[in-house]
Formats: structure tokens, sequence, C-alpha cells
């Protein structure tokens, strides 16, 4: 997509309340308000998945709660090349906005949703076929296999409404709405919460209640994704009879969000070792293992709500040409998508006695738990380095170059641990410590290639 120089030629879009101008005016403020609607979702719907877990393990068994909380590594390896290339549809949309390009831009909404629903269709198939063989591959204990793979092909069976909704959402968070998608994600956990008690408590339905639950709180994020597009006005407009896949814009979408979605993919293989090796230890460590990564879930989203605000700022004001814009919303993004994090790494530590007994009365289970914890949690704050840094070159357009580099710091050395170092001292610390080495080593290198970049004549 060609450059434009000036972010001064008239707004293509009419201001909403819901809606930030991200090309004008002072930073800081805009990203921070910006990011906190996509905190607050992301973390209550880790909140309300987190309730899943909790229903399970409280008024059902460890074994259901080893077979929903130790499935998330699996249903991520199937899901982030999806979600991935949503990324890469805001880029886009965003980029079009900031080139004041309204003639491209309905054209690349209706290609972004009609292939969010394509994907999805895909996905309910895929999860049906390898949901037990890839439960086998990872060696789920005998007593939990059965229970994990009737709620992987429950949960896959709701995927198009996943996609949905995270397509719409990265859709109406690169115009500078991050309001709206929270409201859904907000309306849809309330629901799931309610189901989960009534499924598992009222209806003694385990497994399956929650699955069912987590499906039909999915449906209605994805409807109210669709209603705000629906009813939009000018290029975001959502029209039915419109969906098609332009090739021009399909093309931009994957040169972007296919890197970042491999990389999430390849990540989740790395994740998927480290779960396999998790499994070995039996039921009760998958559990404590399942509860512990509750925390870094939230703790992560709260970064994640300065990753969207770096990319989504980025891709517009890239595009409009203001290239001293982007470093400054590079330093304000990492500075406090690091101190959001750290802040929450610590305070789920120092009351780590009453977060975990939200899960289980089991000492087992809590001691697991507590080891993650410390071993993994307290030093999570890292990951900023990588995440941020990764999102400024993507809405930059320069998607491959965090997406390779993440690879190798952060999947192939995990493996590489894994095979050496876990081999020669198997133990959960052990174990667990691949994850703050990674990040150490992918920041260095994500980070350091940001720089380069910056600095260089093609910046």
């Amino acid at each position: 997509m060609t450059e434009v120089t000036s972010i001064h030629a008239p707004k293509i879009m009419k201001q909403k309340r819901q809606q930030i101008d991200l090309l004008h005016g002072p930073l800081a403020g805009k990203i921070v308000l910006f990011a906190l609607p996509v905190i607050a979702g992301s973390v209550f719907q880790q909140v309300f998945n987190a309730a899943d877990t909790a229903v399970v393990g409280r008024f059902a068994s460890s074994q259901a709660l080893a077979a929903v909380g130790g499935n998330s590594s699996t249903i991520s390896l199937l899901l982030n090349l999806f979600v991935g290339i949503t990324s890469g549809a805001g880029v886009v949309t965003a980029t079009l906005i900031g080139q004041q390009r309204e003639d491209r831009i309905s054209d690349a909404v209706h290609t972004a949703m009609l292939f969010s629903m394509l994907c999805g269709i895909f996905l309910v198939f895929a999860g049906q076929v390898i949901a037990r063989p890839l439960l086998e591959l990872m060696s789920s204990p005998e007593d939990v296999i059965e229970l994990a793979a009737l709620y992987l092909r429950i949960y896959f069976a709701g995927m198009p409404f996943l996609m949905i909704y995270n397509m719409g959402a990265a859709l109406l968070r690169s115009t500078g709405d991050s309001a709206r998608p929270l409201y859904s994600l907000l309306f849809a956990g309330v629901v799931n919460v309610f189901l989960n008690l009534f499924f598992v408590i009222v209806c003694r339905m385990s497994v399956v209640g929650v699955a069912l639950a987590t499906v039909i709180s999915n449906g209605i994020c994805a409807g109210l994704v669709l209603w705000f597009l629906v009813r939009e006005q000018g290029p975001f407009r959502l029209e039915f009879r419109k969906l098609r896949l332009h090739r021009e814009d399909l093309l931009d979408i994957l040169r972007i969000g296919l890197p970042s979605g491999l990389q999430g993919t390849v990540f989740s293989v790395s994740n998927v070792c480290i779960q396999t090796a998790v499994n070995g230890f039996g039921s009760a460590v998958i559990a404590g293992s399942a509860v512990g990564v509750t925390f870094e879930f939230i703790s992560y989203f709260a970064l994640n709500g300065f990753v969207q605000a770096c990319l989504n700022f980025t891709g517009q004001n890239y595009g409009a040409g203001e290239k001293e814009r982007c470093r400054k919303i590079w330093r304000i993004s990492l500075a406090a998508g690091f101190l959001a994090c750290l802040i929450l790494n610590f305070g789920f530590y120092l009351s780590r006695s009453f977060f975990l007994g939200l899960f289980t009365h089991d000492p087992a289970v809590y001691a697991v738990a507590e080891v993650r914890m410390r071993s993994i949690l307290l030093l999570q704050s890292i990951a900023a380095t990588y995440e941020v840094s990764g999102a400024a070159l993507r809405g930059m357009g320069r998607a491959m170059t965090p997406a390779l580099l993440t690879v190798f710091g952060s999947c192939v050395f995990r493996i590489l641990w894994i095979w050496t170092i876990f081999r020669a001292f198997p133990t959960l610390h052990v174990l667990f410590s691949v994850y703050p080495a990674s990040w150490i080593l992918t920041g260095i290198l994500v980070t350091g290639a940001y720089l380069y970049f910056v600095r260089s004549d093609k910046f």
C-alpha cells in the first residue's frame, strides 16, 4: 500500500463518541484510554473463562478441572493462526484510515468478515477430527483424556462465533473504538458465569456444561459485534450482500496477519511441548499448572491492552507518514505495558492464598500452582519488550521480522530447553524457568530489530 505524507487531510470518518482520534493530539492519555477497554475486556474474558475451571474444580472433580484447564495450550495451537490473521485485518484498515483510502476500507471490511466466517467453519471440523489424537500425542493421563476430548469437541463447535467476534473487534479497534468490543464481552461473560453455575451445579453436566456455556457466550459476543458493524455509518458499515473476498485486500491481510498467526501457532507448539512435560507429572500437577496459568493470562492481557494500542496507533500514524509520532507511541506503550503487567504479577502473588483458594482446596494442586506463580508470574513483565516492539513493527507493515525472531526465541529455544536442560534436571521449577529465559532472549532480539529499523533509511 502506498504511503501518504501528511495527517492534515480531512478525516474520512466522522468521529463517534466511542472512537478515539489516533492521528491527532497528545498520545499518552489516548493510549491509556484506548488500552483500558481492551484490558478490561480481556481480563473479564479470562475471569469468565476462569469460571469454567473454578466451577468444575469446586463442584465437579480434579479430573474435570484438569480436563478443562489443561486444554488451554491445545486450544491455542489450533486457534492462534486464525486469530493472528485478525490483527492483519486491523492493521490494514488502520493504515487505510491513515492514508485517507475510504474507497478501499469497505472492501477490506467485507473481505475480513467473510474470511473469518470461513475460518470458523474450517475450525469446527478440524477440532472434531484432531481433538483426541492431539491429546494422546500430548500424553494426557487416562483419567483425564476422555473428558478433555469431549470438552475440546464442544468448544470447537462454536469456533465460527469466536472468529467472527475476534475479527469484528479488530476492525472496530482499528477505528479507535475499543469500547464496544468490551461491552460485548461483559454481557456475554456474565451469561457465561450464570450458565456455568446452572449447567454444573443444577444440571450436573460437569465438563459438558462449561463447554456449552462457553459456546453460547461466544455466540452472544459474535452477535453483538455483527450488530455494531451492521449499524455503522460510512465505509465500516457491514452489509451481508457485499460479503466477498477481494483479492488485493485479502493478500494485504494475509501479508501482515499470516506471519503473526504463524508466530502464535509455533509459539503454541512450544507450549504444547511444555504441557506434554507437565502431563508427565500426573493429573494433580496438570490441575495446579492450569490454576497458575490463569493469573498469567490475566496479567498478560493487561500488557496486551497496550500492545493493541501500539498496533492500531502505529498503523494509522505510519500510514499517515507521522514517523516521529510512531516512535513516541512505542515508548509510551512499552513503559505502560511493562508497568501494568508488573503490578498485576506482584498483586496476584502477594495475595496468592486468596486467589488460589478460589480454585481448589486440594493441597497438592495448590502447591503446584504456587510453584508456577513463583517461577513464571513474577517475571512475566519482561515479555513487554518483545510484545510491544513486535506490535510496532507489524503496525508499520513489518510482520515477518518479529514473527521469525519470536519463533526462534520463544519456540526453538523452549524446545531445546526441554530436550536438554529439563531432561538433565527434570523438576517443575526447571521446566517452568524456560518461560522467563525465553522472554529475555526474545525481548533482546525483537527490540533490537525494532531499533535497527527505525534508525534505518527504510523507516
